[in-house]
């Protein structure tokens, strides 16, 4: 069977680019595009993609039996029964790059890479439709619908947001890129004007709210909020709880600097320089970091700034301290993504020959990808893989396995990425790997570059993780763990810590479940990034006038 899929003049007056996503779901109760998860509960979510260039309203674009889907790879192979389904067209934008190469990517609109969010994406009117023997060869799908822009943010006397165009980004893409950050500033501001403050800047994901991860609430929660059931009324005592100790009188005077940094491959650059995405390391470094201290009265030196974050942001954090070890002092890094490539979660790039199963000579056990805390498998990495060539091809997901190609990889002969393997069989290109643990393997260099790195890290390294990881990422850490504690002249003398059977993403505190730890990252890590600030600042630094 097929689905010849379009659009009319209203929703587009000129040709377009993107990629085409059939979503067909047995669950009725809300439209398919936001029901598309990878774990046990996929098979309430089809996906099957194509990619489309100059689609003229009115056009069709087919999606038939030979069109790769997941976790259902052919529409052939669909049970009879009823399907709600729904069409999605991920815009893509052409970009001309300094380096030469002309790449279609899907800009971030303001959504953080969801294609299901992003301002300006065309998308159907689910209809339900009954798949049998009888339904006919071709099914009819216009999209009738275009994502609207989201409302404008607004400023409050705590919580202000930064947006300023980016000189060296917008080299490289050739054409206007922005850096933006939302900063949340500290009790007293306004009263003092002569007082400068230190910057404790969260590394993670994009928001278009303040999160760290708690949101920064002023009023007491909403009284009719659900339980921790639905975790809105807990998420909402917690973020009061936020505003109310960060407004109490003993309480560390700083700004919080969350940095938004969504590009056209992911909602967040890894905060470093790379072939693929361009120099957001230098940009967020030496164009937005300044701007925000000259604009919100930071205090402007390397020994008042410091780095803390979880996942993505827990590897951004011991990334920007390594790559910039002059610029910060001191990463705290939860649950960081693989820090040592030797354990790409469970893959070993430089010395396995396939991602996606055992090397062994007579059996090909699948490589697990994801996994809950009693160690049951939730997804393999096949799995895992698949769906993001499904959403996205040459590296165009937006999702987690791409990013980490776009950012550690070369740049292929075509202008993407050049992928670390083969999505579709999982062999491992070896040479690529090179590259990675080169630029990006952050124990590789480490202990490459210790004689030189070392002094300037010595006390700044600090990471945590639940040794029962869903992702597998306590791997890379154990490995990192063996190289720091083994470090001489000098001794690295930061912290590594574990949770047992803590998963994704434990950040130290060895007494609550990480629905409830994760609420106080402020709280608990705060207070320790000043005492060491103060322990490390230089003779005649500006230790007073921020500690009213």
């Amino acid at each position: 069977m097929k689905f010849a899929i379009s659009f009319s003049n209203e929703l587009a007056d000129r040709p377009l680019d993107g990629r085409i996503l059939l979503l067909l779901s047995t669950d009725f109760e809300t439209e398919p595009r936001f029901q598309m998860g990878h774990d046990f509960h996929t098979q309430q979510g089809l996906i099957f993609g194509i990619d489309v260039e100059n689609l003229e309203a009115g056009k069709q674009a087919m999606i038939d039996d030979s069109v790769l889907g997941c976790p259902v790879k052919s529409l052939a192979d669909l049970p009879p029964k009823e399907y709600n389904v729904q069409a999605v067209l991920h815009i893509y934008e052409t970009f001309h790059r300094s380096d030469g190469h002309v790449v279609k990517l899907p800009m971030d609109r303001g959504e953080g890479q969801k294609w299901h969010l992003a301002p300006g994406n065309l998308y159907s009117t689910p209809r339900k439709i009954k798949i049998d023997p009888s339904t006919p060869d071709v099914c009819q799908i216009e999209m009738d619908k275009k994502i609207e822009n989201f409302p404008t943010r607004k400023d409050t006397r705590y919580i202000k947001h930064v947006r300023i165009q980016s000189d060296l980004l917008t080299r490289f893409w050739g054409r206007p890129m922005h850096l933006e950050a939302i900063l949340l500033l500290p009790q007293g501001y306004d009263e003092h004007p002569e007082a400068k403050y230190p910057l404790m800047i969260y590394q993670g994901h994009h928001h278009r709210t303040f999160y760290t991860p708690t949101s920064f609430r002023e009023t007491p929660p909403d009284p009719e909020a659900e339980g921790l059931e639905r975790y809105d009324l807990t998420y909402q005592e917690y973020s009061y709880q936020l505003y109310k100790d960060w407004t109490a009188p003993d309480f560390p005077r700083v700004i919080i600097v969350t940095i938004q940094h969504a590009n056209p491959y992911y909602d967040d650059s890894y905060a470093v320089n790379s072939a693929n995405l361009g120099p957001y390391g230098d940009a967020l470094t030496y164009e937005l970091i300044p701007y925000i201290e000259k604009n919100f009265r930071g205090i402007g030196q390397p020994w008042a700034r410091t780095l803390y974050g979880g996942s993505t942001g827990g590897w951004e954090s011991l990334a920007v301290q390594t790559f910039y070890p002059d610029e910060y002092n001191g990463a705290w890094g939860n649950c960081p993504d693989p820090i040592d490539f030797r354990a790409y979660t469970v893959v070993n790039i430089y010395e396995h020959k396939n991602a996606y199963h055992s090397d062994d000579e007579w059996k090909n056990t699948p490589r697990p990808g994801k996994r809950n805390y009693l160690g049951e498998v939730l997804a393999t990495m096949k799995e895992s893989n698949l769906r993001e060539l499904v959403l996205g091809t040459n590296g165009r997901s937006g999702e987690q396995w791409d990013i980490w190609q776009a950012v550690y990889g070369p740049t292929g002969k075509d202008g993407y990425l050049k992928p670390i393997w083969d999505k579709l069989t999982g062999d491992i290109d070896h040479e690529v790997a090179k590259h990675w643990r080169e630029n990006y393997d952050l124990r590789y260099i480490l202990e490459r570059d210790w004689e030189t790195l070392g002094p300037k890290l010595e006390g700044k390294l600090h990471i945590y993780v639940g040794d029962m990881d869903n992702y597998y990422l306590n791997n890379a850490v154990y490995l990192m763990e063996a190289f720091l504690k083994s470090t001489t002249d000098p001794y690295y003398d930061g912290e590594v810590k574990y949770g047992d059977r803590f998963e994704h993403c434990w950040s130290g505190d060895p007494d609550n479940p990480n629905e409830i730890s994760r609420l106080t990252y402020n709280q608990r890590f705060i207070p320790k990034m000043v005492e060491h600030i103060l322990k490390t600042a230089p003779n005649g630094a500006d230790v007073t006038s921020w500690r009213y």
